[in-house]
């Protein structure tokens, strides 16, 4: 289970990459083969929000054909990109739900044949909650968009995000408990700034604690028992997640 750092993507090099795997697919597929890729994650936090600079890689639904796979890799060729820079493996996850496609929007299109789409903010928050990895930007992410939400004057609902867990997963006890209490508590507080900088450190001290664990231990975590080691460096640390 890998926790190194990788190329850091920023919405400007996204964009510009991005425009270039429409090129390449375009070449190589043709003009009349249409492809579409529904970006989530952290690309979709920096296309729609600012409080977040960058992320590590590029999280996508891809509806394309087997060009689409090409036309990546001679990008990835190109920039000297980490394999995988652009990938699906979000497909393989709890968070993972076919209804994202359903539920996503329109961004934009490039080279005439690349249609790409976003995940707008309460789905965005439902999925987060549904992952909610203490490791990643999964908790503080739903408080960076309550956040912004907030300054726009456009406040995201508790009704909101229940009904965007129900339309993805089916009901609000999809979610795990710890994800539950977690929206319940911030949304009941109310003060998202102030508890997306204490969040967000704890999820880079648990990410750093991950990485040197690793280091020591290669090959030992994985998605089954890394709450568990989290919990076992926090307590050995003195601090608790």
């Amino acid at each position: 289970m890998p926790f190194e750092n990788r190329i850091e993507f920023t919405k400007e090099n996204l964009d510009s990459y991005l425009k270039e795997v429409a090129r390449e697919y375009r070449r190589l597929a043709g003009k009349g083969t249409p492809a579409e890729l529904i970006l989530i994650g952290g690309a979709s936090i920096l296309i729609n929000y600012g409080f977040r600079g960058m992320t590590t890689d590029i999280d996508a639904l891809i509806f394309a054909s087997s060009a689409m796979e090409d036309a990546i890799l001679r990008v990835e060729e190109k920039f000297d990109l980490p394999h995988g820079w652009l990938n699906a493996d979000f497909t393989r996850t709890e968070a993972y739900t076919p209804k994202l496609k359903e539920y996503s929007v329109y961004y934009r299109q490039y080279a005439n044949v690349l249609t790409l789409r976003t995940v707008s903010a309460e789905y965005l928050i439902a999925m987060k909650l549904r992952s909610g990895r203490q490791y990643k930007n999964d908790l503080s992410d739903v408080l960076g968009i309550l956040a912004e939400h907030e300054k726009r004057g456009a406040p995201l609902t508790v009704e909101q995000i229940k009904n965007a867990v129900s339309d993805l997963y089916g009901d609000w006890n999809a979610l795990p408990e710890k994800s539950q209490r977690f929206m319940e508590d911030v949304m009941n507080d109310g003060h998202f700034d102030a508890l997306y900088r204490q969040v967000s450190a704890g999820e880079q001290d648990a990410h750093s604690a991950l990485l040197r664990f690793e280091k020591e231990y290669p090959g030992v975590t994985n998605e089954a028992n890394v709450d568990e080691i989290i919990r076992a460096l926090q307590e050995k640390t003195g601090k608790k997640g």
